[in-house]
This record gives structure tokens, sequence and C-alpha cells, in this order.
């Protein structure tokens, strides 16, 4: 019997390229289905003259996605994992994770620089990313980071408007956008910590869609689902609801997962991080376990700093 599935998605190139490529997917894999796509422009897509950080963060990209499905406007939604909330309206909720593509950060560099360490002293740097900011000032504490907005093509002609040493991007999307002969340099996830879901997308949809949840399921891929569970838990566990130098990595190898976290301030100054490993079962707990170990160890004033307000309680 043949139906229609709706996919509501963001309008930017990124965006629309993974809803397609989902789009083909279930094409494939069901031939009678019909698979249509709905645009629908986010706050953070409205707001592009502000760094994330001080407008929101998480959620900016989602919010009126989830409720056009809570209106029954559109069936699925395709997320990109590192911009999908902890926490979602009740009624919806994240129902696959997709297998993940590389998920590191990279550098493209201006013209006459082969390498991130070529960049002379007090480089400009063009990243949106406190995450991305305080590990690369951690490195080259001479960098002088510039905030920068706009989608992947934007981002990369502001080397020459702005005068810029390096624009820093996720490999990911550099990848499924084609720009993959532009990247000069590669940061080594153990390095550079990504985003948590870095690489990753996220099917949304609603909890009591059966036939809709049935149809998808096969998109989940188990190991990245572990790992980004584990690294969303480390989120979850840590987050004030702003965007804040909070950065977690997980590989699963076989049955065992390995978790990578850290806190740093915004300046890259006072950094906190700590690895473990556990079996995949134990994804979420060790996330959480993982954060209040953190926490333990001098994360909370580094947070209650950032975000301005006694979030974590002072340990003794």
């Amino acid at each position: 019997m043949s139906r229609t599935l709706r996919i509501g998605t963001r309008a930017s190139a990124l965006a629309l390229w993974q809803a397609n490529w989902v789009k083909q997917e279930l094409e494939k894999k069901y031939p009678d289905l019909t698979v249509t796509l709905t645009k629908i422009k986010t706050q953070g897509d409205k707001i592009l003259d502000v760094p994330l950080a001080m407008v929101g963060g998480k959620g900016l990209f989602v919010k009126e996605i989830q409720e056009a499905m809570l209106r029954n406007e559109i069936d699925i939604a395709v997320h990109s994992m590192k911009d999908v909330p902890t926490f979602f309206p009740e009624g919806t909720g994240l129902r696959c994770i997709t297998e993940r593509e590389d998920p590191r950060d990279i550098a493209v560099l201006k013209e006459g620089v082969t390498s991130f360490s070529e960049i002379r002293q007090n480089g400009r740097i063009g990243t949106s990313s406190l995450r991305r900011k305080a590990q690369l000032l951690n490195m080259r504490p001479d960098l002088e980071m510039v905030d920068i907005r706009g989608n992947v093509q934007t981002r990369i002609s502001k080397l020459e408007s702005d005068n810029l040493d390096a624009v820093i991007l996720a490999a990911a999307g550099m990848h499924r956008l084609g720009f993959g002969d532009q990247i000069g340099e590669y940061f080594e996830a153990k390095t550079c910590l990504p985003a948590i879901g870095q690489g990753a997308l996220g099917l949304e949809s609603r909890i009591d869609d059966d036939v809709t949840n049935e149809l998808i399921d096969f998109f989940n891929h188990p190991p990245t689902a572990y790992a980004v569970t584990a690294e969303r838990a480390v989120l979850s566990t840590l987050e004030g609801g702003c965007q804040v130098p909070i950065a977690a990595f997980g590989t699963v190898e076989g049955d065992q997962l390995e978790l990578t976290a850290l806190v740093s301030d915004v300046e890259g100054k006072q950094m906190i991080k700590k690895t473990v490993t556990c079996h995949v079962d134990q994804s979420y707990e060790t996330g959480v376990a993982l954060a209040k170990q953190l926490l333990e160890e001098g994360a909370g004033p580094i947070l209650n700093e950032v975000y301005g307000c006694q979030t974590f309680e002072e340990k003794e």
C-alpha cells in the first residue's frame, strides 16, 4: 500500500543534503513510499549577526521543526546531532542515530599556508564555536578568534572578506557538500574534541507514530548510537542552557566504549579532560558519571563563570 512520508528540514544546503540523503534511502528501501521535504526556517537561521553562545546555542535549529511535527505537518525531522538539545517536547523523541561521518574538525587555510602550525603569530581564526575557540587557544594562546556565522560556503568566503588565516569547520559538512578538496588540515579527534554528536544525523519522530517509527528504524547505527548517547549524557549532566566549551567524543570497538570529555573556560586556560571506558550497555550511565568526575575535579567553578551564575555547587 502506498503512502507519503513528510520530512521536516532546515533549508540550508547542508540540511537539505542530509534530508535528501534520508529521502533517497527511504525510497530505495520502500519503492512504493512517496517522500516529501518541508523546508522550515528556524530561529537559528534568522539570527546570523550574533554569536550562537549569546542567543541560546542548542535548540535554535530544531524548535520550529519540532512544533511542525506536533501540529502533524511533518512525520519525521532530520537533524545534525550536534544541534539537537538533550530534551524533547512531550510527544516527540529521537528515534534513530545514523552512522557517523568523519567526526573531526578541520581547517580551511589561507592561500599560501600549508598547515595550522604555520599560521603566523597572532593569526586570525574564524569560528563561532566556543568549544573550538577554547581548544585552539589552549594550543595557540596567541591566536585571535573571530566570530563567523552562516552556511559552509559563506564561512569559507570569510577567509578573504574578513582577512582570516583559517576557518574551522566540521569535516562531515565539508565532505557532504563536496568541499573536501578545500580542507587544509584535519584535527585529530583526541587533539580537538568534536562537538557532541558531530558527524551523525538524528531522526526525530512522534513517539506514538508506530507506522513511521517502524519505517525509519533501519537508519539506527548501534555503535554510533552508543557513542552519541554517552556524549549526550555528559552534556545533559553539565549543560546549563547555553553554548559552553564542553566537548565529548566516544568510540566503540566491539562491545567496549571509550569516552573522552572536557570542560574549559572560554580562553582555553583552564581545561579539565578525562577518558574512561565501559561496556556499551553502560553508555548513558558512564556519560553521567564522567560528567560528575569532571565536576569533582574542578569543572563546576569553570562552568559557573561561563554561565554567569551559580549553576553548580562548589565541591569541598
